[in-house]
């Protein structure tokens, strides 16, 4: 079936680093955009980072500089490299499919919201304490 499995959250003190996978099944992985998002209490979903399928990247102003997207095509996964963690970096984070496929995201391009996004991973925790 179509899915997609994160991996690699834990707890970790301000200024640390995590690495999050993202393993996806079911569909051609080349063809789309893969999205981090996350969540914290109170706080609506907000996109995180993104990469397409010819590996162009955006993240959001609030982990520029930190974060780190890249796509392992042999594996059909990504990753989320975090680095100088901080508090307000605490949600659960998942990973999601571009609604858009191939040569039908070329011209609107997806960006980061959900909205833009069809497929959903069941989410992984990141608690980062000072």
């Amino acid at each position: 079936q179509v899915q997609l499995v994160e991996s690699g959250g834990g707890s970790v003190q301000t200024g640390g680093s995590l690495t999050l996978s993202c393993s996806t099944s079911g569909f051609t992985y080349g063809h789309y955009y893969i999205g981090w998002f996350r969540q914290a209490p109170g706080r609506q979903r907000e996109g995180v980072a993104l990469i397409g399928f010819n590996l162009n990247s955006e993240y959001a102003d609030s982990v520029k500089g930190r974060f780190a997207i890249a796509r392992d095509n042999a594996e059909n996964t990504l990753h989320l490299q975090m680095n100088s963690l901080k508090p307000d970096d605490t949600a659960t984070y998942t990973c999601a499919r571009s609604r858009c496929r191939f040569l039908n995201c070329v011209a609107n391009r997806p960006r980061l919201s959900p909205q833009d996004f069809d497929l959903w991973g069941q989410g992984t925790q990141v608690t980062v304490s000072s």
